[in-house]
């Protein structure tokens, strides 16, 4: 199966994975040796916690690609939007999709249970996909829809988390989608 997308989503696919694989081998470099990595107990935890926070993460995502499918034609490729999207949890954020996916690298340190991961590389990527939605992300949809998107700014925050705004993101995508 061929997924029609642009240069631009398969870079930041590739940068996530190098991100998560990455911060991975050098958390596992520097966490071999530790007692806590080598604990039963706090694996246990660490994956339920982590797996929880995955869902979180993928449900976000999930939530916001469904909801930007509103925005594009059948022939624009997968991720990408002809039209601005500002219904659903779009009323509330304005990158519902990549505030989930923010959470991923947490989700994906607390799942192996590297307290390197969870305590260093964790914050630091985070930080680091903020400032690629901040920079990036930012940039291209202004570009692309100009001053509606500027108008849209101006109302809705690029992150929320007001609880109900948060309940939105990671809701089941059939209950959010009433909420419209």
């Amino acid at each position: 199966m061929k997924i029609k997308t642009t240069s631009s989503v398969i870079i930041r696919i590739v940068l996530w994975l190098v991100m998560l694989l990455g911060g991975a081998l050098y958390a596992y470099s520097i966490d071999k040796d530790d007692l806590l990595f080598h604990s039963p107990l706090f694996h246990l935890l660490s994956a339920l916690i982590g797996l929880f926070t995955l869902r979180l993460a993928f449900r976000a995502a999930a939530n916001g690609g469904k909801e930007l499918s509103h925005g594009r034609d059948a022939n624009m490729p997968r991720l990408e939007t002809n039209r601005l999207v500002t219904t659903g949890i779009y009323k509330c954020m304005r990158h519902p999709m990549l505030f989930g996916l923010t959470l991923l690298p947490l989700g994906w340190g607390l799942l192996l249970g590297m307290p390197t991961f969870i305590t260093l590389i964790t914050p630091l990527e985070m930080l680091f996909i903020i400032f690629m939605v901040m920079v990036f992300e930012e940039m291209e949809v202004k570009k692309k829809f100009g001053d509606e998107y500027l108008v849209y700014a101006q109302r809705v925050p690029m992150l929320s988390f007001k609880h109900s705004c948060l309940r939105r993101v990671f809701r089941k995508y059939k209950r959010c989608n009433k909420l419209q």
